[in-house]
């Protein structure tokens, strides 16, 4: 096949970055579509997969070898939604970056009104709001349309920034822009947007285009609505000007459920069922807790090394292993300060924060350490 004799040769004004894993029978469908609403602009789309297994990456490079306004960068041992965009926006010489995901949902026909946005002065970040269309029902779920107002009340009572949707992933920016904040932005988590916003600061002029959310056509959703704490984790952050890093609040956050999830479990087991033996209940409830915040940590704090199929029973071995120590830690910290006259809850306290730092430096150091991720 020939290349498309309308591909320009000058350089990009425009780069759309699409971050994607397991999008192979998206890329084509959304690169056409972009060919249509981005026709008389000096644009290119920049995949950056993270190492696909059903051959993104090898689609992507098939359609570049056509047309040069595709490009992409597959990312081997390096993963993570916002770690992706970054990298791509860092490969722009283009004057003004986006991002748009690679599964259709996102409305492509409004990139040219984001454009004329910021190339006029009205705005530095052009933002793709989602609304909902009772005549043409979207792709957000109820759960999911929740969760983004949950979230914009919370960034609004926070950052002051009056956003409708700081959770979208569908958005436009200078490049000088996440150029200068690059260095403060973290690779991990979904929500970038939310990072670009809280580190620059006030200082950007937002505007906001309206679009309806669709139904994914192919492929599989990444994220669920837990995807909330790693909005929570990521504004926590910024709050506390940078002090706790986002993996540590998101690894503490899950601490939290699992300690609900353990007195829910010990009640039911004492109250419900009449268990007799305490101790025996105490300890199926620390079980149950300790595998529900490995699961969560797998899939959110660590998703980036997560671990998969029969190796998530080793990697629960080890992480349950090493909480005990954690928690033995708890245990004689507390006792040590209660018997120096300490007032119990301080003395408790103390404990438990020893405990989730040992926790979260050994799960990082030893669990979830950087390796290879099939």
């Amino acid at each position: 096949m020939t290349s498309d004799p309308a591909a320009p040769e000058v350089r990009p004004t425009l780069s759309v970055v699409v971050p994607t894993y397991r999008e192979a029978a998206n890329v084509p469908a959304l690169f056409e579509r972009l060919k249509t609403v981005l026709d008389g602009l000096p644009w290119e789309m920049i995949v950056v997969d993270d190492n696909s297994p059903d051959g993104t990456a090898d689609v992507a490079f098939a359609i570049a070898r056509r047309d040069p306004r595709l490009r992409c960068i597959r990312r081997v041992n390096r993963l993570g939604l916002a770690g992706a965009v970054i990298e791509g926006w860092l490969a722009s010489s283009a004057d003004i970056v986006a991002v748009i995901d690679g599964d259709l949902q996102h409305d492509e026909r409004i990139l040219p009104k984001m454009y004329a946005a910021l190339v006029s002065g009205e705005g530095d970040l052009a933002i793709g709001t989602r609304v909902a269309d009772e005549t043409a029902p979207g792709g957000l779920s109820p759960a999911r349309q929740k969760l983004s107002e949950l979230g914009a009340w919370f960034f609004r009572l926070l950052a002051g920034t009056s956003v409708s949707d700081p959770m979208s992933g569908f958005f436009m920016v200078r490049r000088e822009i996440v150029a200068q904040l690059a260095p403060q932005l973290s690779p991990d988590g979904f929500k970038i947007l939310v990072d670009v916003v809280l580190s620059a600061g006030g200082r950007l002029k937002i505007v906001e285009v309206p679009y309806v959310f669709r139904p994914r056509q192919a492929g599989e959703s990444k994220l669920s609505p837990l995807v909330g704490l790693d909005f929570l984790g990521l504004v926590a952050h910024h709050a506390t000007g940078g002090l706790l890093p986002i993996r540590f609040v998101l690894f503490a956050s899950i601490g939290a459920i699992g300690l609900v999830v353990h007195l829910l479990v010990l009640t039911g087991l004492v109250e419900a069922l009449g268990l007799q033996d305490f101790a025996a209940g105490q300890i199926a409830a620390t079980i149950v807790a300790m595998a529900s915040n490995f699961l969560l940590n797998n899939e959110i704090t660590y998703r980036a090394y997560r671990y998969r199929g029969l190796g998530m029973i080793g990697g629960f071995l080890l992480f349950a292993l090493l909480c005990s120590v954690g928690a033995i830690a708890n245990l004689d910290i507390a006792s040590w300060l209660f018997r120096g006259r300490s007032v119990w809850w301080v003395a408790g306290l103390a404990g438990a924060l020893v405990s989730v730092v040992w926790n979260y430096a050994a799960s990082a150091t030893f669990v979830w350490r950087r390796r290879r991720v099939g």
